[in-house]
């Protein structure tokens, strides 16, 4: 099992590597600009609040993008948000079929390893590699404020980044049910469903009918302006959330214990 799980993350390090940096540097390159657009920021902060629907979506009526903080959490929580996601979807939902896709699944099954162990270990990689995503994000976010000389609230900053890898595990155990009944990769649908997830939020917070219902949503407790503002997540949305990736979890288990895999 253990051996399973190394090999499982040494095969995923290139991908972690390079979402890690692609999200963590777009986020570090915002912070960045924010030192030179600081001055212009103030000037936009009051149009860009007064924007209705749009202003609502983003976060931009809820905090100002002229002070770090809102900036951050209006730009590189947009940004970290939707790319964490989408890391999240694409690692998990090919993560088990494509044993049987590519066809290996003779060997790997043939080992004197029980499917749960198989599922556990693979599972395990994927909740290993979503923290080190994190934490590079995080160490990268943290870089970028110490070469702007600005700082952000550490309990705000600290529980963004908490709620992020949350959300990024509710969306990763739905994606790797789907990979534990699927002969295929189904990497286009893990898109989507991250997508979808992303744009309900959108919705929710653009319709007002709709944001009764914002709580099923996993971004619903990781809005980072919400989070920088001081509000608290609905207790509603965080059992949602722990309910939603133990029965993903448990149903893998279950489900891929049970198939009629292919070799």
């Amino acid at each position: 099992m253990i051996r399973i799980f190394a090999t499982e993350l040494k095969l995923n390090l290139k991908s972690l590597l390079i979402w890690s940096l692609a999200v963590g540097g777009v986020g570090l390159a915002c912070i960045l600009l924010y030192q030179t657009m600081a001055e212009d920021m103030k000037e936009m902060a009051g149009a860009f609040s007064d924007m209705g629907a749009f202003s609502d979506a983003f976060g931009m009526s809820t905090m100002s993008i002229a002070t770090l903080p809102g900036y951050f959490a209006t730009e590189v929580g947009t940004c970290h948000g939707l790319g964490s996601g989408m890391f999240a979807a694409i690692l998990a939902i090919g993560i088990l079929s494509k044993e049987e896709e590519g066809h290996t699944g003779e060997f790997l099954y043939s080992l004197p390893v029980s499917r749960q162990k198989i599922v556990a270990a693979k599972g395990g990689c994927v909740l290993v590699s979503l923290m080190m995503f994190t934490i590079i994000c995080a160490l990268m976010y943290r870089a970028g404020c110490v070469l702007v000389g600005e700082e952000l609230p550490v309990k705000e900053f600290c529980t963004f980044m908490g709620r992020e890898f949350i959300m990024n595990l509710e969306i990763a155990a739905v994606c790797f049910f789907v990979s534990s009944v699927s002969r295929k990769n189904r990497m286009g649908l893990g898109i989507g469903i991250a997508m979808f997830t992303y744009v309900y939020d959108l919705i929710g917070r653009v319709v007002p009918s709709a944001g009764d219902y914002l709580f099923i949503g996993p971004y619903s407790y990781a809005n980072a302006p919400e989070i920088f503002a001081g509000k608290a997540a609905k207790g509603e949305a965080l059992v949602v959330a722990v309910a939603v990736t133990l029965v993903a979890a448990v149903a893998s288990f279950i489900c891929h214990g049970r198939r009629d895999l292919a070799g």
